[in-house]
């Protein structure tokens, strides 16, 4: 006769659901009956974290029971460690804990030794746990959160949802490393493929950060010890502070061609004729950013122009580069496009130009005043036309003969040099024809965006690894790809933590 089982095996999800009849009866209660929804919501949420986190735990014990019986039946692949020896011996109750998204839990494992060497954890690979306390899912929200606002903002943020699993430096930290697969990730994406009749276009601009000292490049922090020498209450008008260090963007995308004329730039003195509306100019498409503290202009750049390079290999497309100007940029794009052999179209950003444009006028004209407004769209309907150099002749001579004193000089003269040093760059006639872009919008809302946004908030002064990693993160979330580059990290951090796939080795994680 089979004999009676004297006991029934314990039932491993016990306190999981001794919690939710705790919570179903809570809320049958008098009591809840009459909490408003308010309050209904406030206890939820804090039950139901508790609830999620036993039966995260429950499962880790489970699976831990599991082990323990395989072990105990002689059962099992045979261990070897990282440095090839074998650890014949197992011991029980090796425990470990592990910050997740719904609080503490204990992760219990078997340890597999040998004399002399260290433990390893067959378990820890299976669950491919993290090197550190906090669980992926954990500092997947430190980044999501830290990315967006402060790191106060973003610790209150975690610290809401989880309870008090993380600290604030440690949230940093956490940020900081999960930036480090960034360029290997863009390495290996397949950009999305277009058609050879679309323009590429290459956008470059530099905005500054406002850094700890330690952080500043070394001729900023020289300048900015020299002026503290001084100890002067103010600075002198027009004197920087030597507080910022340069960022350099860069912005990729596709366009369709749009052909416009100047007047659908700017309007005609008088204003615009009801009869011909202005065209729309190029839209972006499948814009791509990328930005740097850390790395020099010349590394940017060269990482911008891998991307065009990744969306056309045989250079079969017409690329155009936009930039404000600076000469230092147009010497690394230079010799950027001389070391790949691609043949670029340079152009000045045309806001650069007016803005230079409506100074000079202000020397003519009272600023606000019709006579002003003409004047400006007279010269600059003359630059998109092509005809620079007679628009450069025409505010000299004008100066001259009206003799204007120097501190209004001054302006016709900066615009002067400025057009004149940027002919080869300002052929806009061409540009607006093809229908081309003449503005650097997409680089400089990129700017704003990835910087002004949050790395520029008042009072903040940055670390170089922890602005490096959070600018370099938000331009993977402006790019729409930080789902992927997640899973791509994750992989990654786990090939690291594990360099062995075979199930026969397993390496030391904690």
């Amino acid at each position: 006769m089979t004999p009676y089982a004297t006991h029934a095996a314990a039932d491993p999800f016990a306190r999981s659901l001794s919690a939710i009849e705790t919570l179903t009866t809570t809320l049958s209660g008098s009591d809840a009956s009459t909490w408003t929804h308010t309050e209904l919501e406030e206890y939820l949420d804090a039950a139901g974290r508790e609830l999620l986190r036993l039966l995260l735990q429950d499962h880790l014990d489970l699976r831990a029971a599991r082990e323990e019986e395989q072990v105990r039946a002689g059962a099992g692949p045979v261990v070897v460690g990282p440095e090839g020896r074998v650890r014949p011996w197992r011991e029980m109750e090796h425990s470990r804990w592990l910050a997740t998204v719904f609080g503490l839990v204990r992760v219990t494992r078997v340890a597999h030794r040998c004399p002399g060497a260290c433990n390893v954890h067959p378990a820890d690979t299976a669950l491919s746990l993290p090197a550190g306390r906090h669980s992926t899912g954990l500092r997947r929200l430190a980044v999501t959160e830290a990315v967006r606002g402060s790191f106060d903002q973003a610790h209150q943020a975690v610290e809401r949802r989880c309870g008090n699993v993380l600290g604030k430096r440690r949230l940093e930290e956490l940020v900081v490393a999960a930036a480090i697969d960034i360029d290997g990730f863009y390495q290996a994406k397949i950009p999305v493929p277009c058609s050879r009749e679309m323009p590429l276009v290459v956008q470059v601009d530099g905005k500054g950060v406002v850094m700890r000292p330690e952080a500043l490049r070394e001729a900023t922090r020289r300048a900015a010890e020299k002026a503290a020498s001084g100890h002067r209450c103010r600075l002198a008008p027009g004197e920087k502070p030597n507080r910022k260090r340069m960022a350099t963007v860069a912005c990729i995308f596709d366009t369709r061609p749009a052909p416009r004329r100047p007047h659908d730039v700017i309007h005609p003195p008088g204003g615009r004729s009801s009869e011909r509306p202005a065209r729309p100019g190029p839209k972006a498409e499948n814009k791509w950013c990328t930005a740097s503290l850390v790395r020099s202009p010349g590394q940017v750049i060269a990482d911008a122009f891998d991307q065009a390079e990744a969306r056309d290999p045989k250079h079969l497309r017409l690329w155009i580069v936009l930039v404000d100007g600076a000469r230092h940029q147009l010497d690394l794009i230079a010799a950027e496009t001389a070391r790949r052999g691609v043949a670029v179209h340079i152009l000045l950003d045309f806001v650069h130009v007016a803005e230079y444009t409506w100074a000079a006028a202000h020397a003519f004209h009272q600023p606000g005043t019709t006579e002003a407004e003409a004047w400006a769209a007279d010269r600059l309907t003359a630059i998109l036309a092509g005809n620079a150099a007679r628009a450069v002749e025409e505010m000299t001579a004008q100066a001259v003969q009206e003799q204007l004193p120097t501190t209004r000089r001054e302006a016709v003269d900066a615009c002067c040099r400025y057009l004149t040093g940027h002919l080869d760059q300002l052929r806009y006639d061409t540009a607006l024809n093809n229908g081309w872009p003449i503005a650097t919008g997409a680089v400089e809302g990129a700017c704003r965006h990835l910087i002004a946004d949050r790395l520029d908030i008042t009072g903040a002064r940055w670390g170089l690894l922890g602005a490096e990693a959070v600018l370099r993160l938000r331009a993977v979330v402006a790019n729409g790809d930080l789902e992927p580059y997640w899973r791509f990290h994750t992989r990654k951090e786990h090939a690291r933590i594990y360099p062995d796939s075979d199930p026969q080795q397993f390496a030391l994680t904690a």
